[in-house]
């Protein structure tokens, strides 16, 4: 693809051109359920600055731990303006982990995947101090958030640490994921912040791996999203089909619209990431 049409079947922005209105309501809706959640903030999981996470407590017994992985593809956005999403899974009995990393590029994109393995190392290590269980633990992301839920299905926990089991994670649900990196290799609309080779690109492709595990995969993509996304989310779900449990349709959704789906009880997103979780 030249730099225009791979803008155009990549670039959320360009396509949704009042992305930022959704930014706002992500905002407003995030500082209204910071004030009536029960969390720990900013916990650290990591050596660097960015490596935080916001945890919330399930209301009652907690019947499943998600850890949930912003987009921005790798580059923006952080995990505050998406508290929004706590109030409704923790009402449903989840333990709600909102996760922070580095972005790029003060970061590598390996150390970005570097990074949320340690986020979800920790939480394995961790869920059981804040009411959950590590038998319990699953991820959802969104946009660079579903490419990093993928990751974290591919890993190979033992090598990474020791001390983990080899299925630290019991399903995962990836949103407006991107799976293969090869396109977006040298991309122009992510420079100059992104800026990775086809070496990388391969190693951070997790259709190019086998799942490490039997851990089911969700997959959902908003059918007002830009091709790639669409065309990317039909591939994994072919390349991953022995673990695929379901690919969830928003026919209705944009690459923005679908995240407050997340939060809408009512929505079959909302209802697909209970199922995942065995949560009714």
């Amino acid at each position: 693809m030249d730099a225009d049409a791979l803008s155009l079947a990549y670039n959320p922005r360009a396509r949704t051109t009042n992305f930022q209105e959704y930014f706002d309501r992500y905002e407003s809706r995030s500082r209204e359920a910071l004030a009536g959640v029960d969390g720990y903030l900013d916990v650290p999981y990591g050596p660097h600055a960015k490596q935080t996470m916001d945890i919330f407590r399930a209301r009652g017994a907690s019947k499943a731990v998600l850890m949930f992985v912003h987009g921005g593809f790798w580059r923006a956005l952080d995990k505050r303006p998406f508290s929004f999403l706590a109030p409704e899974l923790t009402r449903a009995g989840v333990t709600f982990a909102n996760v922070n990393y580095a972005l790029c590029p003060t970061v590598t994109l390996e150390e970005v995947v570097r990074q949320v393995l340690q986020a979800g190392a920790w939480l394995y290590r961790n869920a059981s101090n804040f009411g959950g269980s590590p038998q319990r633990l699953y991820v959802a992301g969104h946009s660079a958030g579903g490419h990093l839920t993928a990751m974290l299905l591919a890993a190979l926990w033992p090598v990474f640490a020791p001390d983990l089991p080899k299925k630290v994670f019991q399903g995962g649900l990836a949103v407006s994921g991107v799976f293969d990196l090869r396109p977006l290799a040298g991309a122009a609309f992510l420079k100059p912040e992104v800026n990775f080779d086809l070496a990388v690109a391969r190693r951070c492709s997790p259709i190019l791996m086998p799942p490490a595990t039997d851990a089911k995969l969700w997959t959902c993509v908003g059918g007002d999203e830009p091709q790639g996304f669409v065309e990317q989310n039909a591939q994994m779900g072919k390349a991953w089909k022995k673990v695929l449990a379901r690919d969830i349709p928003m026919p209705g959704d944009n690459h923005f619209s679908i995240v407050e789906k997340l939060a809408d009880p009512a929505s079959p997103l909302f209802r697909g990431a209970l199922a995942m979780m065995g949560v009714g």
